[in-house]
C-alpha cells in the first residue's frame, strides 16, 4: 500500500512540474503570476474602440523579430487550482505520516487528524462556493482560495459590479462564517 502512495505522489509531482514548465515557457514574464498585476496592466492599455486580444502579449526579440506569447486566463485559473491542490496534498501527506508515526503521542496524532479533516472540509466548501457563484450569478469562471481567516475570490466577468461583489461576500460569509476576511477581484472576460 505504501508503494502505491509513493507512486501516486511521484506521478502527481511530475505532472505538476510538466504543467508549470509549460506555463513558464509560454509566459511572457515568468515571475508575474499575480492576478492583480495582470488586471492593472489590462486596465492601463487604451482601448480606443478597437478590439484587442488580452491573452496575447507582443514582444520584440534581440534579432528584431516579433514574438507573440501569452497565457489565457483559464490557464491561470487552472494553474492556481493545481498549485493549491498540490500544496494541500503535500500537507495532507505530511499529516498522514505524522498519524502513522509510532513516536508521536496520541494527542498530536489527533490534532494532525483534525487538521486533515479541516483541509478536506475547506476544499469541499471552496468547490461548492465556486459552483454556487458560477451557477447563481452566471459567471464564466470563479476561483475561491481560502487560507486561515482570509478568502480570496477571483471572478472572470465582463463588468465590475459592486453589488455583485457584495452578493459574493454575503455568500462566502454565509458558508464559511462571518469572521472571514473576504476579497473579491474581477478579471476581465475576453
Amino acid at each position: 500500500m505504501l508503494l502505491k502512495k509513493q507512486t501516486v505522489w511521484l506521478l502527481t509531482m511530475l505532472s505538476l512540474v510538466v504543467v508549470l514548465s509549460v506555463y513558464y515557457i509560454t509566459s511572457p514574464e515568468p515571475g508575474k503570476t499575480d492576478l492583480a498585476g495582470i488586471e492593472e496592466k489590462q486596465d492601463e492599455q487604451p482601448n480606443a474602440g478597437a478590439e484587442t486580444n488580452n491573452s496575447d502579449t507582443t514582444t520584440e526579440a534581440k534579432d528584431g523579430k516579433t514574438v507573440i506569447s501569452g497565457v489565457d486566463s483559464d490557464e491561470v485559473f487552472e494553474a492556481l487550482r493545481m498549485e493549491l491542490a498540490d500544496q494541500r496534498s503535500k500537507l495532507k501527506t505530511d499529516l498522514q505520516e505524522m498519524i502513522a508515526s509510532a513516536k508521536l503521542p496520541a494527542k498530536e496524532k489527533s490534532e494532525a487528524f483534525d487538521q486533515m479533516k479541516e483541509l478536506d472540509e475547506l476544499a469541499t466548501k471552496e468547490s461548492m462556493l465556486e459552483t454556487l457563484i458560477k451557477g447563481t450569478m452566471d459567471y464564466e469562471d470563479v476561483l475561491v482560495r481560502a487560507d486561515g481567516q482570509k478568502v480570496r475570490i477571483t471572478v472572470k466577468a465582463k463588468d465590475h459590479d459592486a453589488a455583485a461583489a457584495n452578493e459574493i461576500i454575503r455568500m462566502v460569509r454565509t458558508e464559511l462564517g462571518s469572521l472571514q476576511a473576504v476579497a473579491v477581484e474581477f478579471q476581465p472576460k475576453k
